[in-house]
């Protein structure tokens, strides 16, 4: 198991290992890199979102609890959330100009590791670097209200709506971890990876039939459970098995 951070110290923007409080410095980008052999403490370093992805894509309606009447997908139901939604560990999640409802989903991300198209769900498991927390940050008025939109693109896709870090772990089970989010301290998010309706070498293998996954890509897996909305001032921590705890304020 391994962990990977991307990091900005001063000017300088790498990516590093994590051991303990330390950082070994890698020379070149996540999935192709060598060490330098120097290493620094982790304090001081400004933590970024752990990987430069060329596209997010996302798992809607990808557990049972979160459906709950609603009936369950024949398929997995997948969208996009934009790269300038991606939001740094410990930054602030920004609530938009006339957004009233903005919820937390506390998810697993998964890293793409290898270029995928039309993969078997076993190829696409076996394609998986890593994985990450995330929260898909989504404003519901947009989404369902009212006021929705004909695509969620900003409901799903608005500025700071796709925090995701600390850091990348290597050599997890993805489907069958324990994921929790917390609001002010209060879990209000609590449930395995195992309950996933279609568990991550499925979906990969779904996406890969139209889509082509490069390596760095990034899919979030699905929220459990129900979500409320968010005011300023709230501190939402996504924290999931063998990774971390991934820390955002509300502003």
């Amino acid at each position: 198991m391994t962990k990977y951070i991307r990091y900005r110290d001063g000017l300088s923007t790498r990516y590093g290992i994590l051991e303990g409080e330390n950082v070994r410095d890698l020379e070149g980008d996540l999935l192709t890199h060598k060490e330098t052999g120097r290493s620094r403490p982790l304090a001081g370093l400004q933590l970024l979102n752990p990987c430069q992805p060329t596209k997010i894509l996302a798992v809607g309606r990808n557990y049972k609890s979160h459906l709950g009447n609603r009936t369950f997908p024949q398929h997995p139901e997948i969208f996009y959330k934009p790269l300038t939604s991606l939001l740094d560990p410990e930054c602030p999640i920004v609530i938009p100009r006339d957004a009233t409802e903005v919820h937390y989903e506390g998810e697993l991300v998964v890293v793409i590791g290898t270029r995928m198209k039309d993969v078997a769900p076993e190829e696409g498991l076996a394609g998986i670097f890593g994985v990450t927390c995330g929260n898909d940050v989504t404003e519901r008025n947009w989404q369902y209200g009212e006021k929705r939109d004909v695509q969620w693109w900003r409901a799903k896709g608005s500025d700071t709506f796709a925090p995701s870090g600390p850091v990348i772990v290597t050599g997890l089970n993805p489907d069958d971890l324990l994921l929790e989010t917390r609001v002010n301290g209060e879990v209000v998010q609590s449930e395995r990876t195992s309950d996933f309706i279609f568990n991550c070498g499925t979906f990969i293998s779904w996406i890969s039939g139209w889509v082509t996954l490069l390596p760095g890509d990034i899919i979030y897996t699905g929220t459990p459970g129900a979500t409320r909305r968010l005011s300023p001032g709230d501190v939402v921590e996504v924290e999931v098995e063998g990774i971390g705890v991934l820390r955002n304020a509300v502003v």
